[in-house]
């Protein structure tokens, strides 16, 4: 096991995290255009795959939504997508629904109705974003997914995310590696989300594989989010303060994992998925053990590249599959700590 953490480590983390809201960033997350900044025409008539000039008045309108635009993960791919569309001389505008399904539902169809050509989805809940798949289906209006599945993959063009199953799979397998007496751990996970689950069905494979007993004492929903994983980690702590160790379905509930352990006095391994910049930083000399990192300025990119060349006309794939792998303080220096990967 490691050291315990330092007190001042850990005031950097969660201050870092304060500011963030949902994990750290080192911006805000985008907010809403101001509906005065989309074309006051109609989108054009067809917006499929022939669709080749630009709307009249200024480019093409792209919709996008994520379950949490305050998680830095979806600050950082968002970002991405921005870069691509705009570059076209198109207009991206982006809504943050804060991991509330119903917000999302509604804020899909007022893009609908603000003139959106093309909308870029990830879903809070996989079966709940269906009656906005279908409104945007209605209006006739292509969407490209990323990071999360939705629960029909056929409203979808095309779909770019990561490998979520090996993210959490590398995971365990690196904890059975480092404590193959086994023992009890925590899993906070968060059902709605179909890329945590995944993350969480390979984490859970990769122990069960590694022949090491481990007991799963508590599991609970963190909803992907910092300061409910550390409410959550904080009672079930309170509960088994002997756990091993401690896997969180992304890095922002790692984090919050991370300070509930330093405040109770015990010393899991914990492990995360993202790759964040924040928890890259303290995988050297703290419990954060690991992180099944991804790369959301890649996903980003490849889902906005995707779009267009869909609408120049050509063949794209309906399911591209995006790299994941295991970071720890034997390889960060590889990757990095000033940014995502």
């Amino acid at each position: 096991m490691k050291k315990k953490i330092l007190s001042a480590l850990l005031c950097t983390a969660m201050l870092a995290a304060v500011v963030a809201g949902c994990g750290s960033k080192s911006e805000p997350a985008p907010a809403e255009a101001p509906a005065e900044e989309a074309p006051a025409e109609t989108p054009a008539e067809d917006a499929g795959n022939d669709a080749e000039a630009p709307a009249e008045g200024g480019g093409r309108v792209f919709g996008y939504t994520c379950m949490d635009g305050t998680n830095p993960f979806f600050v950082a791919l968002e970002g991405a997508i921005r870069e691509v569309v705009e570059a076209h001389g198109d207009t991206l505008l982006s809504v943050d629904p804060g991991n509330d399904s119903n917000t999302q539902i509604d804020q899909i169809e007022d893009l609908i109705s603000r003139g959106v050509e093309i909308m870029f989805v990830n879903p809070v809940d996989a079966d709940g974003i269906i009656p906005a798949l279908d409104a945007l289906k209605e209006a006739d209006i292509p969407m490209f997914g990323f990071d999360t599945q939705v629960g029909d993959m056929s409203y979808l063009v095309s779909y770019a995310g990561s490998d979520n199953y090996n993210a959490g799979y590398v995971c365990g397998e690196d904890l059975a590696k480092k404590v193959p007496e086994g023992g009890d751990i925590l899993v906070l996970d968060s059902p709605t989300m179909q890329s945590v689950t995944d993350r969480t069905d390979g984490f859970l494979k990769a122990i069960e594989d590694s022949g090491v007993t481990f007991n799963v004492v508590g599991q609970q929903d963190a909803q992907g989010n910092q300061q409910v994983a550390n409410e959550k980690a904080t009672d079930l702590l309170t509960a088994h303060p002997d756990v091993v160790a401690i896997f969180g379905g992304n890095d922002p509930t790692a984090l919050g994992a991370y300070a509930a352990a330093d405040a109770a006095g015990v010393t899991p391994l914990i492990y995360g998925v993202d790759g964040s910049p924040d928890v890259k930083k303290l995988l050297e000399g703290t419990i954060l053990e690991g992180t099944g990192a991804q790369s959301p300025i890649t996903i980003g990119k490849t889902i906005a590249e995707t779009a267009y060349e869909w609408l120049d006309g050509k063949d794209v794939e309906a399911f591209i599959p995006i790299e994941t792998f295991l970071v720890t303080e034997d390889n960060v220096g590889d990757y990095g700590t000033d940014g995502w990967q």
